[in-house]
């Protein structure tokens, strides 16, 4: 008896993380350092800890409702309308989930079917396509390294057009990881303008809003697309939430009915005291964000004058805490084997860019969501590398 040939066929399809696969193979290095995480090296803000803390006292441990706390949803209703001009009725669209990521699978199941196509722009976070593949639906990459990993409209719509009927849905991830790019104004209204005109969802993954660098706040395509879009955010990244597991799932009241049953059937419902702590930051602090910002700017300007004195290229990222840097052509293009190299000699890790599909490969992200002391050691390091094997 062999059962492990009954699971489900569309798992042949995923494989473990190359994050992962890479993060195990160096993981034995005495001392490295890791710039590999998209986790904020800052603690969560007191003020929430403690309102989880009282919320535990208080005995708040029973079930909430499936779509969370009324009053989480409230906060989180007027937290989206004062940043970025969004309406959302606390009542019937808006669900709190377990995290962006189970916010991202409850949608992907509930919108998808077998042999549905979903457009996303690449090279991506690679927590997508696995959850689009689990269902029997097929992602198609949108090329970007030729506009500095921008989506145009042009590009958009091509794509559009090539999938014809089969196209259910786009992903759009920004500010971006793994390349930090966003979006102007101008450039989501443009967007919107193609996506206004075909009968498609638009899955919106905004969970490093907070974290954007321009001088014009973040722009959502909620707010172009309102009837389109299912907004995914959460607290991880904006208040150094991460293993709080706090996301949401903003939409129209009609996806919100249909969207619920997926998530009820994955979770229940988030943990009752995290929800309180919810609460906290959405309100008291809604601007906790901002030191943190202020910090990662200055990390991410260090990092580029330093590598782009090594010879590498880098589009300036406006948002999240991630560096994508291409690899110089004589040092090869194989990002696995370089890092794999880099982390064996010099006891330092970034991701390769491969990590993030076949549109990544020659490049390598780092994470400047660590300390300004273990930037300097990692840059001194990685230039004390390329030093040893230039020409």
């Amino acid at each position: 008896m062999d059962l492990t040939k009954h699971f489900n066929k569309n798992l042949d399809q995923i494989e473990v993380s190359m994050i992962r696969q890479f993060d195990q193979s160096i993981s034995d290095i005495p001392g490295i350092l890791k710039l590999t995480l998209g986790e904020p090296d800052f603690p969560t803000p007191d003020h929430i800890k403690e309102a989880a803390k009282k919320a535990i006292d208080a005995d708040k441990s029973h079930y909430t409702g499936m779509a969370g706390l009324l009053e989480l949803r409230q906060a989180a209703s007027a937290f989206v309308k004062e940043k970025y001009h969004l309406s959302y009725q606390a009542e019937n669209e808006i669900l709190v989930t377990i995290g962006a990521t189970e916010a991202l699978s409850a949608t992907l199941i509930a919108i998808l079917e077998a042999g549905d196509k979903v457009l996303l722009p690449a090279p991506a976070y690679p927590g997508y396509e696995p959850i689009v593949n689990l269902v029997g639906a097929e992602v198609v990459e949108i090329d970007t390294r030729g506009n500095d990993f921008v989506l145009t409209p042009q590009m958009l719509e091509k794509a559009i057009l090539a999938e014809g009927s089969s196209l259910k849905a786009v992903i759009l991830n920004y500010p971006a990881n793994p390349t930090g790019v966003t979006y102007s104004r101008q450039e989501i209204k443009a967007l919107a303008d193609v996506l206004k005109k075909y009968d498609i969802f638009v899955i919106s993954d905004e969970v490093y809003a907070e974290l954007t660098y321009t001088d014009e706040p973040h722009v959502s395509i909620a707010e172009y697309l309102p009837d389109q879009t299912i907004l995914i955010s959460g607290l991880s990244k904006s208040h150094a939430m991460t293993g709080w597991r706090l996301g949401f799932i903003f939409a129209p009241a009609a996806f919100t009915a249909q969207l619920i049953k997926s998530h009820q059937y994955l979770v229940t419902a988030a943990a009752t005291s995290v929800q309180y702590a919810a609460i906290e930051a959405l309100t008291k602090g809604k601007d906790d964000a901002l030191p943190m910002k202020a910090e990662y700017i200055k990390r991410r300007d260090y990092i580029i004058e330093q590598m782009e004195k090594i010879g590498f290229k880098i589009i300036r990222p406006n948002g999240a805490f991630y560096i994508f840097a291409k690899i110089p052509l004589a040092q090869g293009q194989d990002s696995f084997r370089f890092l794999q190299k880099f982390a064996k000699e010099k006891a330092v890790a970034f991701i390769p860019g491969v990590a993030f599909g076949q549109y990544g490969e020659g490049y390598l992200r780092i994470s400047y969501a660590a300390s300004m002391t273990t930037i300097k050691e990692a840059m001194k390091r990685l230039q004390e590398f390329m030093e040893q094997y230039a020409d």
